[in-house]
């Protein structure tokens, strides 16, 4: 598939950071798989240990595979581009529920990205989707450790509170109703 056929597919949203950083943001296809594997190689090791709660050298096939193969509406992965130079800047996942109810989300940023608001974009992005698909709340399972993105949650009313069993993990909702 061309670039042009998925802009067909997916085509481009514009979005702005809260410093001025514009991204095209789009849903993500079997076709990304290569860019999505180079985007992270460019995502520091503690981020992707937090992505996908587990160490990582290197995000293959196996974990890729589910965020290139969605149905586009129960699941979703969003992929944001750099406006000016179409860069893969960051990853974003919103996976709801058989019932439609409650979605989990988790973003990714590269690492010579970070601190340009795009984390924020992303979560209003996914929140924005959240909405649309008539879901009641959206949830984040984070590493405790992982201070930036419960810091950043919170701030977009995120409520956090312990998972039962792991005190590792924290879980953060943030409610529709």
């Amino acid at each position: 598939m061309t670039a042009a056929s998925l802009a067909e597919l997916a085509p481009l949203r514009p979005f702005a950071t809260r410093d001025g950083t514009r991204l095209d943001v789009r849903a993500a296809f079997s076709e990304d798989e290569a860019v999505l594997e180079s985007f992270f190689e460019n995502v520091s090791a503690e981020d992707r240990r937090f992505r996908f709660l587990a160490a990582s050298r290197h995000v293959g096939h196996d974990q890729l595979y589910p965020l290139t193969h969605c149905d586009h509406w129960r699941t979703e992965s969003f992929l944001a581009f750099d406006h000016e130079s179409g860069v893969l800047v960051a990853s974003a996942v919103l996976a709801c529920d058989a019932k439609m109810e409650t979605g989990e989300i988790a973003v990714s940023i590269r690492n010579d990205w970070r601190g340009r608001g795009i984390g924020w974009a992303m979560l209003d992005l996914l929140g924005e989707e959240a909405r649309k698909r008539g879901l009641r709340r959206v949830i984040s399972i984070e590493d405790r450790d992982n201070h930036a993105a419960i810091e950043l949650e919170r701030e977009r009313g995120f409520v956090p509170r312990a998972i039962d069993g792991d005190p590792r993990l924290l879980l953060l909702e943030k409610r529709f109703d």
